[in-house]
């Protein structure tokens, strides 16, 4: 009876191994991305070249939109995506909430393609109106940091505002009812704004904030698998520059992914920054600035080390020039 119980305890062993295994191989030949209404990888996903290239190396590509980059990079840290793109201030949150992330390549810098909106007709004509203001946002987003380099330009502190965090769509709603006075929020939704509802630009990033986009990959994911990883910033750097060249046949085809008319379309395509490329030392100093300032506000709990999580590929997987 031992024999029997201990025969069926080694089959029922075998059956988990080989069952682990397959889901182990199932995750290694998978890519999950995800992305924003905006960018880069907007574009990647409608052209469909990252996956016929990943195809030839065995991996399936997955793709998952979230409606921010805090929310995109909460998905990265609970492990249900492995990549993705978001601006300058989310990956700073995440670092100091413990997600093991790296930043894997940037986007130059876009400082028009996020701004300060009022309302059509709204009082409020100079950043220092907004003192004692509700200022609607989306908290830890890359605006974020736009809304403090703002106020601090203009001799205000964080707390002379009431920020109300949000995001995009409820704040583009409260925006609209006139329960907030002022909205700060990137492309496609600025544009949006401006065309569809007249929103005046109080301040965009010009001469504030470089508004760069980042890469960023789990640590697991792009330690396991830098072929891919090297791969995809090939393709998302190709695709940049297509659609530079062609911002015309990028509207095209992304408006009605995005389910924006044309005009709104083209203006964010525009505005933003395209040359994905390995991040400078400059770049890293500049995300550092921004992690020291979120510090001192007390808005993350700890100084962080941006240098700490910056991939370096192998040198025989490194990415072109």
């Amino acid at each position: 009876m031992r024999t029997v119980f201990l025969r069926r305890g080694l089959v029922a062993l075998f059956a988990a191994a080989v069952s682990f295994g397959a889901i182990t191989q199932a995750q290694a030949e998978s890519l999950r991305i995800g992305y924003q209404k905006y960018g880069t990888l907007v574009l990647l996903k409608a052209k469909g070249t990252l996956e016929k290239r990943l195809a030839e190396q065995g991996v399936q590509v997955q793709w998952t939109e979230f409606p921010g980059g805090p929310q995109l990079l909460e998905g990265l840290n609970v492990g249900s995506i492995d990549f993705g793109v978001t601006g300058e201030t989310p990956p700073v949150f995440a670092q100091a909430a413990g997600a093991d992330l790296l930043y894997v390549a940037y986007e130059p810098p876009a400082p028009h393609s996020e701004a300060i909106l009022v309302p059509k007709g709204s009082p409020v004509q100079s950043i220092n109106d907004l003192k004692g203001k509700k200022v609607a946002l989306n908290k830890g987003s890359n605006v974020h940091y736009l809304l403090v380099r703002a106020l601090e330009d203009a001799g205000l502190r964080y707390t002379d505002i009431q920020p109300v965090y949000l995001p995009p769509a409820d704040a583009r709603a409260a925006f609209e009812r006139g329960s907030v006075d002022a909205w700060v929020i990137w492309d496609p939704y600025q544009a949006a704004a401006e065309q569809q509802l007249q929103a005046r630009t109080l301040r965009d990033g010009k001469g504030l904030v470089d508004n760069h986009q980042f890469y960023l990959a789990t640590r697991s994911y792009a330690t396991q698998h830098p072929a891919v990883i090297n791969t995809l910033i090939e393709e998302v750097r190709a695709v940049g520059q297509w659609s530079q060249a062609n911002p015309q046949q990028v509207t095209e085809q992304v408006a009605p992914l995005l389910g924006l008319p044309a005009d709104i379309t083209l203006t964010s395509v525009k505005r933003q920054g395209y040359g994905a490329a390995a991040l400078t030392p400059e770049v890293v100093a500049a995300q550092q600035k921004i992690a020291d300032t979120f510090q001192a506000l007390k808005l993350i709990p700890k100084p962080l080390s941006i240098k700490d999580v910056i991939w370096t590929p192998p040198a025989k997987v490194a990415s072109a020039p």
